[in-house]
């Protein structure tokens, strides 16, 4: 009897320990879901990905790839001509970076700033992946918030980007968070350095 409380202590500690290990990470803190994918606003009207960014790939970026009105009445694309900087008002709204860059919140949320193209305006958000949803909250002077849920799509829409970031059939980052291929050092230039001595 006491082998058989002895196993049974034994397996809840060890099913309650893989549980923390798999859902809560190695800490009790708790670590953000990570949200990449791609997702369905609430509205319908587009779809944006997300991904991984930053130096470190510790951030959260994201891109509409998918508009459901992406044309305007003449055939041409959309495009961004609200934006506060005049050199980004000629590019088109599919494929454009509209979050920024999110860092890990202490919550289990990501959190910094998303750029509406309607009014040219940014917003502070947080977003946080559930279970099978995208829980997105913005505010607009922290006083007046609005949340949606936003649904992971699997498929691919007509007309919509399924490239990498950057390739022409993908989304375009701003500047500021193109992932710049790294230098290698190069084999060649002590031997043509030594050579010309």
């Amino acid at each position: 009897m006491k082998q058989m409380k002895l196993v049974s202590r034994i397996a809840v500690r060890t099913v309650l320990a893989v549980w923390q290990m798999v859902f809560m990470g190695p800490s009790n803190a708790a670590s953000p879901v990570d949200p990449s994918g791609t997702w369905l606003v609430e509205d319908g009207r587009a779809r944006v990905r997300i991904e991984r960014c930053g130096a470190r790939l510790e951030q959260i970026c994201g891109f509409v790839v998918w508009m459901k009105e992406s044309m305007d009445a003449n055939g041409q694309p959309l495009r961004d001509q609200n934006n506060p900087d005049l050199a980004k008002r000629s590019r088109p709204l599919l494929g454009h970076q509209l979050i920024m860059g999110l860092k890990p919140g202490a919550d289990g949320r990501y959190e910094g700033p998303i750029y509406n193209a309607e009014n040219g305006k940014s917003y502070e958000i947080s977003l946080r992946r559930d279970a099978t949803d995208l829980k997105v909250k913005g505010c607009m002077l922290s006083i007046l918030c609005a949340s949606q849920t936003w649904t992971q799509t699997m498929n691919a829409l007509p007309g919509q980007l399924v490239g990498m970031t950057g390739d022409p059939t993908g989304p375009r980052a701003d500047k500021e968070w193109v992932q710049e291929a790294r230098a290698k050092p190069s084999t060649t230039a002590p031997t043509a350095q030594r050579a010309a001595k």
